[in-house]
């Protein structure tokens, strides 16, 4: 038995964050037990506990979340240790985790400073101190704007980049915080026979979000158009004096080596930049900031992955471009032996095209890192920018490129991985690794829409969907909880309006649309849902309130409706049934789509009251819910049922929300639609990421798994064959021939379709939370012979959860389930004529003979223009019914789209009940995995 994970708030470790609340988590592995028979959490002083500051202690104590009440005090380490015994009597001690305060309250002595007006290059500040004895703790708090790289006597401080990380600055600036302990010299590691310890510290400024392009318009200086910097080195030595080296008139600042540098256009380093020029020290500025210091809320963003080059392609048109052949956000590194003077220029795309390299659909983004050689050797990186690319082509380099000569780096929030999926099709898992790979490109600080083109913007509608899939994939409570803030810091400018983009920069204020407005509301939920912690659904609360509380005013404000039909609703964004396929509406009734999400808000904000003991707000909400909800009736459903909004998204989006007078309708209004367009996809941004979850939940099963494993266009597998690596911004955004769509609006890297993943977790391996953080959780797989296998792992808050199902050659299907220490769940078989059962923590294994063979090739549903390139099902159909091969073979496209339980509908076409029998008989008896 073993205690691991502990983690505080989400984080591993976290030092100078900004906690108003601490909760503690831990996980219990490596046992046969099944629950906590007691847990001890205790806080120290010290690592070995000697000086013990609290202690708490009980049977019930949440794994997940559970709260530590004490004072806090500045500038302090508090160690925590999870004493965990089990019903078997196995006794586990956690090894320490720590959290350490940053400044909280105390006053700054550093000032921040900035350079003469005139200079307006790129500055290097730098202080030279010294260092008498030896330090007990050292200690950096820093915030650089646009961005900072500091360095302790010529190393890097820490492993995180793009520092101090998104926020809006007119309102707040991060400081972080750094151990820098190891790059201190003091009089104990100096080799020379000194009194004192010569130490330099030296800090670097970049553009970034603060003073570079960025924004739709990619305007500059949208926060402010001046470096700054501010800081304090905080020495601790052994007898107890304090040190404390800060920002002032003291410093001095030289031009740096940083050309140039930019979120969309990139980073120029040139070294010989000051070769002909003067470069003088000259003294530090002092400056007044315009928002407020305050700890971090950040989570690290670093180098995450190695990404090897997989070929240098020498194209057509005479170029020389690394392949990663991986979509991705980061950058590219290299080891530096050129000869002074060489120039290095590296462009990045994300697709080839007719064998070349392209990036126009980067827009105004430049995207482009350039490196100017004095001959040194060094790691090359930039410092200030990132990039989302496969494709990056070498312009400069001397002699033969070789792939070994470049590595790159994925950069992306620090976050624990915590799911794991692979099946039998290539295809399906191919996607999986798509939407992780969004996840990563696009979670750099705070979730953006695309990480390569003059955007990169927290887009809420792209978050809000993508929600349910990111927090299955990795642990994202810390990361959204990020998010929360910067969203929460919008909304209270707009009196409630959760803006449909952040940051606001248009001078025409926020969007205000459901879908990316509900974020609002659905996100606390997904959070609390995957992590189990109230007190982080408590603190998003009053963001969940303000918006629905808003919309009611509006609605309000013009007689009380309760539909929320009005303003400018961004609907079913990219659907394909708008007026033409790249037109941005779709076709749904985007005030009807508004009216439904308003019901789903309310409902939630009740939900969340209901969990949070605010009564009287729950009876408020629940009363409006209901009331908005018959307004929805009134307003679109007819007396008798049917929707009178005839879109696939519609009728999803009815399923979704529950709203309807009757279900039978919705559902056959749903058919039909999928009947008339020749079950082609349509939805766009709203209706698609819900759409395989919401058929598998309400008896579309086989639906739900065609629309999944569809080659044709438009789908998910389209795209994987035709190479992508990550998710497309559209369906078409390449086409068949493999050119570009369009450059307007054309990412190759948005996560949102992505959103599919969460029914592959949820539905595919049946994976759903009972209780918060899956302390309880419904085990109800589906199974599909096309995917022969599901192997799924998902690490929740409480521990690791299995679901392995598999189709054997014989007809047989197994089962296998693994249910985490102190949890429990609720299992129903799919195709098992036995009953549901209510198993504790363990492993379960089945093995059974299914209600239906799963090893058939097609079933009733099956359409024939999915069997037309089965040579053994068109024998079988030539010989069962002539008069449809013909059809099929002239190219009569009608009857692509039957299938043997639609042709019993077209018997004035001289399909008989023999006939439809015959094909379905014959049919049944093609089989993928037949026994050997």
């Amino acid at each position: 038995m073993k205690v691991v994970n502990v983690r505080i708030n989400g984080m591993e470790n976290p030092v100078g964050f900004d906690f108003e609340t601490v909760c503690v988590s831990w996980k219990v592995r490596e046992t046969s037990a099944r629950r906590q028979q007691n847990v001890k959490i205790e806080i120290a002083l010290t690592e070995d506990f000697s000086e013990l500051l609290w202690t708490k202690e009980g049977k019930n104590l949440n794994s997940a979340a559970e709260k530590l009440e004490f004072e806090q005090s500045a500038y302090t380490r508090y160690y925590v240790r999870v004493t965990v015994t089990s019903d078997e009597g196995e006794t586990a001690v956690s090894k320490p985790a720590y959290f350490e305060t940053g400044k909280m309250d105390d006053p700054w002595m550093g000032k921040w400073i900035t350079t003469k007006k005139e200079d307006t290059f790129h500055p290097l500040f730098i202080k030279n101190f010294e260092v008498k004895k030896k330090p007990a703790s050292a200690r950096l708090y820093i915030c650089g704007l646009g961005l900072f790289e500091a360095k302790l006597n010529g190393k890097k401080i820490g492993e995180e980049v793009l520092t101090p990380y998104y926020s809006n600055y007119h309102d707040e600036e991060q400081y972080l915080t750094f151990d820098v302990m190891e790059n201190i010299k003091n009089i104990d590691n100096h080799t020379e026979m000194q009194e004192t310890a010569e130490n330099q510290l030296a800090v670097s400024l970049g553009n970034g979000w603060y003073k570079g392009k960025f924004g739709l318009n990619s305007q500059s200086n949208n926060f402010g158009d001046t470096f700054k910097l501010i800081a304090e080195l905080r020495l601790i030595y052994e007898d107890g004096e304090i040190q404390v080296i800060g920002t002032d008139e003291t410093w001095n600042y030289i031009g740096s080596d940083v050309e140039d540098d930019g979120i969309y256009d990139g980073e120029i380093i040139n070294h010989l930049l000051w070769e002909e020029k003067e470069n003088p020290a000259k003294q530090a500025v002092l400056i007044e900031a315009e928002g407020k210091l305050v700890s971090r809320y950040s989570l690290p963003v670093m180098e995450m992955e190695d990404m090897p080059v997989k070929e240098v392609i020498h194209t057509p048109a005479g170029e020389t471009v690394l392949d990663f052949g991986q979509n991705f956000a980061g950058y590219v590194t290299f080891w530096n032996h050129l000869p002074k003077g060489s120039k290095l220029i590296f462009d990045h795309g994300e697709i080839l095209q007719d064998g070349n390299f392209y990036n126009e659909n980067y827009r105004a983004a430049k995207s482009q890192f350039v490196y100017v050689s004095d001959g040194r050797e060094e790691l090359v990186r930039p410092s200030f920018t990132y990039f989302g690319f496969r494709y990056v082509r070498v312009t400069g380099w001397p002699g033969e490129v070789k792939a070994e000569e470049f590595t790159g780096k994925a950069v992306y929030s620090k976050m624990d991985r915590t799911g794991y999926m692979e099946t039998g099709h290539k295809g399906v898992n191919r996607l999986f690794l798509n939407a992780l790979w969004g996840q990563k490109s696009n979670f750099v600080d705070f979730p953006t829409d695309c990480p390569q083109r003059d955007e990169r913007l927290g887009w809420t509608g792209d978050a809000q969907v993508f929600a349910g899939t990111a927090s299955f994939n990795m642990d994202t409570a810390a990361f959204y909880q990020k998010f929360i803030h910067d969203l929460r810091n919008e909304q209270v400018k707009y009196d409630g309006i959760l803006p449909g983009v952040i940051p606001v920069l248009d001078p025409n204020g926020p969007i205000f649309s459901s879908v990316w407005g509900d974020i609002a509301t659905f996100l606390p939920m997904v959070v609390y849902e995957h992590s189990g912690n109230t007190e982080m659904l408590r603190s998003s609360y009053p963001m969940m309130k303000d918006w629905v509380d808003k919309i009611t005013r509006e609605d309000q404000a013009r007689g009380q409706k309760y539909l929320y039909d009005f303003g400018n609703q961004l609907g079913d964004w990219l659907a394909l049934d708008g007026r033409t396929e790249q037109s941005m509406e779709g076709g749904t009734d985007a005030y009807y789509i508004g009216s439904n999400y308003y019901a789903m808000s309310v409902q939630k904000t009740a939900k969340a009251a209901k969990i949070l003991g605010y009564h009287e707000d729950k009876k408020y909400y629940d009363g409006l819910y209901q009331k908005i909800r018959e307004a929805i009736i009134r307003e679109y459903f007819t007396e008798t049922g049917r929707l009178a909004i005839d879109s696939q998204t519609g009728y999803i989006v009815a399923l979704y929300s529950g709203i309807y007078r009757e279900k039978e309708a919705v559902v056959a209004g749903l058919k039909a639609r999928f009947y008339k367009d020749c079950y082609k996809l349509k939805g766009g941004f709203t209706g698609a990421p819900i759409l395989c979850r919401v058929l598998a939940e309400n008896g579309f099963e086989e639906d739900a798994f065609y629309f999944l494993l569809q080659e044709d266009y438009p789908g998910w597998m389209h795209c994987i064959n035709l190479g992508a690596t990550t998710i497309w911004e559209r369906w078409n955004s390449v086409l068949d021939d493999g050119h570009l769509s369009g450059t307007m609006m054309n990412s190759l890297n948005h996560y949102s379709y992505g959103s599919v993943v969460e029914y592959l977790y949820r539905d595919v391996a049946g994976l759903k939370a009972l209780e918060p953080g899956f302390k309880k959780a419904l085990i109800t797989p589906l199974m599909n012979g096309k995917l022969k296998y599901m192997h799924m792992t998902y690490d929740s808050a409480y521990g690791e959860y299995k679901v392995d199902w598999e189709i054997l050659k014989n007809g047989k299907v197994t089962v296998d389930i693994q249910v985490p220490f102190g949890c429990s769940a609720v299992i129903g078989l799919p195709f098992y004529e036995g009953e549901v059962m209510e198993v504790e923590a363990g492993s379960y294994h089945y093995e059974y003979r299914p209600t239906e063979d799963l090893r058939q090739r097609y079933n009733n549903k099956t359409m024939f223009k999915d069997m037309m390139h089965d040579p053994e099902a068109m024998k079988v159909i030539e010989r069962v019914s002539p008069m449809l091969m013909y059809f099929l073979s002239t190219g009569n496209q009608d009857y692509f789209y039957e299938s043997i339980q639609s042709l019993e509908k077209l018997f004035y076409m001289g399909f008989t009940r023999e006939i439809v029998d015959n094909l379905r008989t014959e049919l049944s008896k093609l089989l993928d995995m037949e026994e050997e």
